[in-house]
């Protein structure tokens, strides 16, 4: 679950079946209080537009929606002793546009192209608010998922680069402050063959940024780094010496990111 925050009022957002939900509830507490948000609910469900609007987004969206159901609301609804709740039209519609959730963070759901028409019962202010607050949801939704991506692609072959160092470079008697150092080194020349510098280099020139050099790599930087691991791996079991294989590696480095994102600015090393 998160919160979004529209007119100083939160927002629930649920995930249900992997699509997001908002809270109708919610946002019909910044309308009036919380008494008298499933009132307003329910008028809004009595409408005759509504009805239209949700039959046709699940007909839409949801093939085991019971049409002849729908139609049977259709003609009723906006009459004087038309009355609905969510939970009959869910059950003898089988619509998935709206949820009700029982305990702690219980109310009424709609997905979100639902829930943006819901807000225009509200206030067509806050109808554009919401839309804002849910879109820089998802963007930070997705800039941590990418952060994440980035993280653990640089992981997938650590294990196979750092087994190589360790077959073949490591001799059989170091302490282990000598074999952090032989690690560094060699993903040193990953980090010269990618970025042109060492770790140390480029904490000289950002002393006043955390992290490291990688943790400010792009996407497309860290799936080259990932393959570059494999390959030194292999250009280390060959018995390639370091120099020649930083050479490879950088030759491989500018190939690969020109195919990711057409960079023509990289330097062979010389």
């Amino acid at each position: 679950m998160a919160k979004i925050k529209v007119q100083d009022t939160e927002i629930s957002v649920v995930s249900f079946k992997e699509q997001d939900y908002i809270c109708l509830t919610d946002m019909a507490n910044a309308k009036e209080s919380e008494s008298r948000a499933a009132d307003i609910i329910k008028n809004w469900l009595r409408n005759r537009y509504t009805i239209e609007f949700l039959g046709t987004w699940e007909m839409i969206h949801n093939p085991n929606f019971k049409v002849v159901e729908f139609d049977h609301f259709r003609m009723h609804a906006g009459l004087p002793n038309f009355v609905l709740s969510v939970s009959e039209w869910i059950e003898k519609t089988g619509a998935i546009g709206l949820i009700v959730k029982k305990g702690k963070y219980g109310g009424t759901y709609a997905f979100r192209d639902i829930a943006f028409e819901f807000g225009s019962a509200i206030s067509v202010t806050f109808k554009l608010y919401l839309i804002e607050e849910f879109q820089r949801l998802k963007e930070e939704e997705q800039r941590l998922l990418g952060w994440s991506a980035k993280r653990e692609l640089s992981k997938i072959n650590y294990r196979i680069h750092t087994d190589a160092i360790k077959r073949n470079i490591i001799p059989d008697e170091v302490t282990p402050q000598q074999a952090s150092i032989i690690y560094a080194n060699e993903a040193d020349v990953l980090n010269v063959a990618m970025f042109g510098m060492t770790a140390k280099q480029w904490r000289d020139v950002n002393a006043d940024k955390k992290g490291n050099i990688r943790d400010y790599a792009t996407i497309n930087e860290l799936i080259c780094l990932s393959n570059m691991e494999n390959l030194n791996a292999v250009f280390i079991d060959q018995g390639l010496p370091q120099g020649e294989r930083l050479i490879k590696l950088n030759q491989i480095a500018i190939q690969q990111m020109k195919v990711l994102e057409g960079d023509d600015n990289r330097k062979l090393i010389r």
